[in-house]
């Protein structure tokens, strides 16, 4: 794995950390990020159970992981925060920002009722070091409790699985690097997996509002750029919920 700054700016900063080449065939590919601000540290789905071990390995050559004060689940999914317990394990005072209406579920991975902090359905902030990051309502795309989170000052925008992709285990590129090419790799996930147009719409909306200059999803590379109002567009005229034929 290669852990990678997306932003830096004086005490400020993005990190991700891209697919693991020496995973096994059966485990879906996760992008791990992490945002500093003045020495704390906020992970976001820090991915599954199977490979905390190397999350933490390679993030603590980069960030003193005693700083990491909170980590952010934007859903329910045990590929993004099965490894919940074990990070809580290296920090018992670790704060988790969750949907409120996975709280229940999320107690499943062994997280204790203390360490969580519940997220309406509309969402709200969260402070990191005095920097406040806008957490921003994605429901039913694709889980029914969903969250993005925007940070205002770096512009850029962790969207979950919206503008996730399937890659070929031969493609490790960070960034996309031919949009054409890669909606390939899109468009099956979001028919299958997004139900909603309406709520797909109302997302598009809202993150249009904002300065945008990267999205960078859970899965598959990160968009930049001119790909970033390229994606908007792409999402917003594809039909989801088609995927399986079945459906009428």
């Amino acid at each position: 794995m290669l852990v990678e700054n997306l932003y830096k700016k004086n005490t400020h900063s993005w990190m991700v950390m891209g697919r693991d080449p020496d995973k096994r065939q059966e485990v879906i590919d996760t992008n791990q990020y992490l945002i500093q601000n003045n020495g704390r540290g906020l992970l976001l789905d820090p991915g599954g159970i199977e490979n905390f071990a190397v999350v933490a390995a390679e993030f603590s050559k980069h960030f003193e992981l005693a700083n990491v004060e909170a980590i952010f689940a934007s859903h329910q999914d045990p590929d993004v925060i099965s490894s919940l317990a074990l990070w809580i394990q290296t920090n018992p005072k670790l704060v988790v920002y969750v949907p409120k209406i996975w709280v229940s579920f999320i107690s499943h991975f062994g997280v204790k009722e203390e360490n969580m902090r519940p997220i309406p359905d509309e969402g709200g902030t969260i402070t990191l070091g005095g920097h406040d990051l806008e957490v921003i309502p994605q429901h039913y795309l694709h889980s029914s409790g969903c969250l993005s989170l925007y940070d205002p000052d770096a512009k850029i925008l962790f969207s979950g699985d919206i503008g996730a992709a399937l890659l070929p285990d031969d493609n490790t590129d960070m960034f996309v690097t031919d949009f054409d090419e890669h909606t390939k790799t899109m468009e099956y996930f979001h028919r299958r997996w997004m139900p909603s147009n309406s709520a797909k719409l109302r997302w598009i909306a809202e993150i249009r509002k904002r300065d945008v200059e990267m999205i960078c999803p859970q899965h598959g590379s990160i968009f930049k750029g001119d790909d970033v109002a390229k994606f908007l567009t792409w999402f917003e005229n594809l039909d989801v919920g088609s995927a399986w034929s079945g459906v009428r």
